[in-house]
């Protein structure tokens, strides 16, 4: 996708020494990128949220293994900077699938080929994600396209919420995906941009990869959803995910299931962008997900851009008072339409699952 008109992935390779990253902590306000260089630089990208989303964090855990061999190709290291980068977010179970991978590829290595081999295979990780978000745009665009002629011209109305964008994978993104490719056929689309308190990747990255696409959009707070839907403003929502569980129960951002709840009370159909890698097969249900408790200032301070164009953070509820902040809730499959896959939609349950992933 385009920054100013320009492609980027969201993570690629300077060379075999290093990778650079978007940093995504000074997105809206100003682009920059960083490079990382060892696994410790990896594993603080992913905890400080400088990456995020289920498949790039995956890729750069992968990266980060790929580090700790070239430093040290031992049976012990590799261990090591596994568990070191597992440790970082507890929530996505791409990290620990692509962590998996990773260690599957390299235990029977022998040392000498240890860091050929992970630099392949983290490569390899990031191909096969934007593959997979591509063919979840095009599975998805049917079903736009199917809806949009039923508006006699007129947008389709997308809600969205957080930041399923390429932002949050390589490229594409998840939930973004089939949206780009219908913009990019002419198909008119608006997208209601949720703001998604209380970290505001809504508002600022969301809106932000929309903008620089040019897709029609408009950012809302989040207690709104559910006013357009009443209104007959939605058609659809859509989301990401960063954990499926085998039943079908979604765990994304904190705030989802609230407009699930809403998209079912008023017959908007309720769509989740699931890639395969974020089936966890472990689980039967979203009651067994870890869910992230994050810090407290995310909720008592906010990040903005200031009148003479410096970045500050300020303090905004009353002085004293504690925070919760957890991090995701779990969407019963009962209130989800379908699953948009790489391999085509689905019910959300075991059934619709198993019926595409048969393996």
């Amino acid at each position: 996708m385009k920054i100013a008109g320009k492609p980027y992935r969201t993570i690629w390779p300077r060379g075999d020494e290093a990778v650079e990253v978007i940093d995504q902590t000074r997105l809206p306000h100003e682009f920059a990128t960083l490079a990382l260089r060892a696994p410790e630089d990896c594993a603080r990208a992913i905890k400080t949220m400088i990456v995020r989303g289920a498949p790039l964090i995956g890729a750069t855990a992968a990266y980060g293994i790929a580090f700790a061999m070239r430093a040290e190709p031992s049976s012990k290291a590799l261990v090591a900077a596994h568990d070191m980068l597992l440790a970082t977010r507890p929530t996505a179970v791409n990290l620990r699938w692509a962590l998996k991978r990773m260690h599957d590829v390299l235990h029977a290595a022998s040392h000498g080929e240890r860091f050929t081999l992970a630099w392949r295979e983290a490569a390899a990780i990031c191909d096969e994600d934007v593959e997979i978000c591509h063919s979840i745009g095009v599975h998805g665009l049917k079903l736009f396209r199917e809806m949009a002629a039923k508006k006699n011209g007129a947008p389709l109305n997308i809600l969205t919420h957080c930041n399923a964008g390429w932002l949050a994978c390589i490229d594409w993104g998840t939930a973004t995906s089939p949206i780009y490719q219908a913009h990019d056929a002419g198909i008119p689309v608006h997208v209601w941009v949720d703001e998604t308190r209380p970290r505001n990747q809504g508002a600022s990255l969301t809106a932000y990869e929309l903008g620089q696409h040019g897709v029609p959009h408009t950012i809302i707070a989040d207690n709104a959803g559910g006013h357009y839907m009443q209104a007959g403003r939605v058609d659809l929502c859509i989301v990401g995910t960063d954990r499926v569980t085998k039943n079908g129960d979604v765990a994304n951002k904190i705030g989802t299931y609230l407009k699930a709840l809403a998209a079912k009370d008023n017959n908007v159909p309720f769509y989740v962008a699931l890639p395969s890698p974020t089936i966890d097969w472990t689980l039967a249900s979203g009651a067994s997900i870890p869910i992230e408790e994050r810090s407290a200032d995310e909720v008592l301070k906010m990040t903005g851009r200031l009148p003479g164009g410096g970045v500050a953070t300020v303090e905004i509820a009353a002085p004293g008072s504690p925070a919760a902040n957890p991090g995701f809730d779990v969407t019963p499959a009962r209130l989800v339409k379908g699953f948009i896959t790489e391999r085509g939609v689905c019910a959300a349950k075991e059934e619709g699952l198993r019926s595409l992933f048969p393996e």
